[in-house]
């Protein structure tokens, strides 16, 4: 495998991880949405990767395949007064969980960080090759 390839290896697994950073946050900002005039809530989104091989040099990379809703039920509050309760007096919140989307949210943002220093090394490495010529 080329120099060269860890960059495209690492690329794509922190472009995946972004991506999976931005569905977290989606799922943290509607953490305590109701359900809407449809009648159903916020559902959690989760994204699921997949390998990706890089050209012809057999190098395998990541790319998110899709991004799934769950689809256990929301959690449900007996609040009568609430202006979106249902005819028993229940709300129907989303389905998020804001301590697992934490948790969630630090291992893709030390993941990103991870393949950003894989990156910075193989730049390093690099430039020291190109130093020992001259």
């Amino acid at each position: 495998m080329s120099m060269f390839n860890i960059f495209n290896v690492s690329g794509s697994a922190a472009s995946a991880q972004s991506q999976r950073l931005n569905v977290t946050a989606s799922n943290l900002a509607n953490a305590d949405t109701v359900a809407g005039p449809d009648g159903s809530a916020y559902k959690a989104r989760q994204v699921v990767f997949q390998t990706e091989l890089m050209g012809a040099t057999g190098a395998a990379g990541v790319k998110v395949s899709t991004i799934q809703e769950d689809q256990t039920a929301g959690r449900r509050v007996h609040d009568p007064k609430h202006p979106a309760a249902d005819a028993e007096g229940y709300v129907t919140y989303s389905n998020v969980n804001a301590v697992e989307e934490m948790v969630n949210m630090i291992s893709a943002s030390r993941s990103y960080q991870n393949n950003v220093e894989v990156m910075n090394t193989a730049k390093s490495l690099l430039l020291k090759t190109l130093q020992m010529g001259q």
